[in-house]
């Protein structure tokens, strides 16, 4: 959000796409941030941290942390946002063309699986009856990981819009998004976890699709 609000207030690319841009970014990052926030404060620091606490060592950490962790996501952010300044600072044509509409449209499908997605989840883990059980109704029940899918999908409508403007290289920013999603942090971490702790997810992983939303297999 604060990279974008930079780019939107230092380019000089179509008024209207920036704005647009702006709004959908804004909107998205706002849910996500407020959502995290009442996830995890007050709950402790996340696991993946406490591992390289443990690994390293409280005299070491504090500086490999520095270059793991802040640097790292600074990093990170400036080029996974690498769209959202193409899309700002060139200005392709007078208008909003066909590319524009289709990547607000799959910017809304990406919004609804990733919001939604964290919702079902939220209350299915509400239920103390659930612990230990494996969610597969509602949006999970087309794919195992549907606030993941949203994200990627989010990041590919900010491509399309990117593509809109004219700009090709920053595009780039999209596809590593995408690919820590998928291999890194995202569902091959969480997947590893899973399969230790819930041993019906084995079931799960064998009739559900993995990332793109499709009907489950029949056994």
């Amino acid at each position: 959000m604060v990279t974008c609000l930079v780019y939107y207030l230092e380019t000089d690319g179509f008024d209207i796409r920036k704005t647009l841009l702006f709004i959908m970014v804004t909107l998205w990052g706002v849910r996500l941030s407020v959502y995290l926030a009442w996830r995890n404060i007050g709950k402790g620091e996340d696991f993946r941290y406490q591992k390289f606490r443990k690994d390293y060592g409280e005299d070491r950490y504090w500086w490999i942390s520095y270059f793991q962790t802040f640097l790292l996501q600074g990093i990170l952010m400036w080029l996974i946002s690498a769209p959202l300044l193409g899309a700002q600072f060139y200005a392709s044509g007078k208008s909003l063309n066909l590319l524009d509409f289709i990547g607000v449209a799959i910017w809304i499908i990406g919004v609804i699986f990733e919001s939604g997605g964290d919702f079902q989840l939220a209350r299915f883990k509400s239920n103390p009856e659930n612990k230990g059980k494996v969610l597969n109704k509602g949006l999970w029940h087309y794919t195992r990981h549907p606030n993941y899918f949203g994200d990627a999908a989010v990041w590919c409508g900010y491509s399309f819009i990117c593509l809109a403007a004219g700009s090709y290289i920053p595009l780039l920013g999209s596809v590593l998004m995408i690919a820590l999603i998928i291999k890194v942090s995202g569902v091959a971490l969480l997947e590893k976890t899973l399969k230790k702790n819930k041993p019906e997810y084995q079931d799960y992983i064998d009739k559900t699709s993995s990332f793109i939303p499709w009907f489950p297999k029949k056994r």
